[in-house]
């Protein structure tokens, strides 16, 4: 069995003392790959250098809607576009992300984050790469622009909507990231989703250090965490792990087609 983590902030300062010890012990626990988004301009080098640090470590490319309000538009989407152009040959860039919309955070000037999310979904059109989506309050509006730019390949990550939302997803083409909330007993609504939508529609993260499950609640997650986040998954839909491995391995394939460079297919 092997598992891959499809969100995972690896460079966030929470595994500064111990990230070659994370990383190990991930790989200990059968995750053969993990997908770090930037969030920002600011560490768009450095999720690259995690790729050359960590083998089986893939990256992202965007700017998360929670970074935009210091960002000067023009400048910060030129160095995204620069940073595409000089990475798009390196098969370890799968993916535009973390890009999206976040109506929770109040502080955040929704029309600047609209206004980089909209040219953001224009860069993933323009270079052929899915979308890492963060979306939270404001499901209906990212999946308005999802369609308005004919974006078809992608994942919204740690999804919270309705049943009619994710199937407007997975009508455009797009893939549903389940994580540490699906083991919350009381996560009710999240945990009907896990077990009804279509599994091939499903993908597993972590989004560590953030997003943690019931048994590290309030303490920071890992990416070691996610053959055990799995078997919520497997509980809910009645799978063993070699069946739901199969399952999410080939459905991240199919999103992050860029992954399968790194693993063994």
């Amino acid at each position: 069995m092997s598992w891959i983590d499809t969100h995972v902030h690896f460079d966030a300062p929470e595994f500064d003392a111990t990230r070659i010890d994370d990383w190990a012990r991930a790989r200990d626990a059968g995750v053969v790959a993990q997908v770090v988004p930037a969030v920002a301009p600011f560490n768009f080098n450095t999720v690259r250098e995690m790729a050359d640090a960590y083998a089986g470590t893939a990256y992202a490319l965007g700017i998360h809607p929670m970074y935009v309000n210091p960002l000067d538009p023009d400048v910060a989407l030129a160095a995204l576009r620069a940073a595409l152009e000089s990475n798009i040959h390196d098969p370890r860039l799968v993916a535009v992300g973390e890009v999206g919309l976040d109506g929770f955070v109040k502080t955040i000037d929704q029309e600047k984050q609209l206004y980089f999310f909209q040219a953001q979904l224009k860069l993933a059109r323009e270079f052929d790469l899915p979308v890492l989506l963060h979306v939270r309050h404001a499901q209906d509006t990212v999946i308005k622009y999802v369609r308005q730019f004919n974006v078809r390949q992608g994942i919204a990550h740690a999804f919270n909507g309705s049943f009619s939302q994710a199937e407007a997803y997975m009508k455009q083409g797009l893939h549903l990231g389940f994580g540490g909330m699906m083991t919350f007993s009381r996560s009710l609504q999240i945990r009907r989703l896990a077990a009804e939508l279509p599994i091939d529609r499903m993908v597993l993260e972590t989004d560590a250090p953030d997003m943690s499950p019931s048994w590290a609640y309030k303490e920071n997650n890992y990416s070691h965490y996610l053959p055990r986040i799995a078997e919520s998954l497997m509980d809910l839909r009645g799978l063993d792990a070699v069946a739901l491995s199969e399952h999410m391995r080939r459905n991240t394939l199919q999103v992050l087609p860029r992954l399968a460079a790194m693993i063994e297919v």
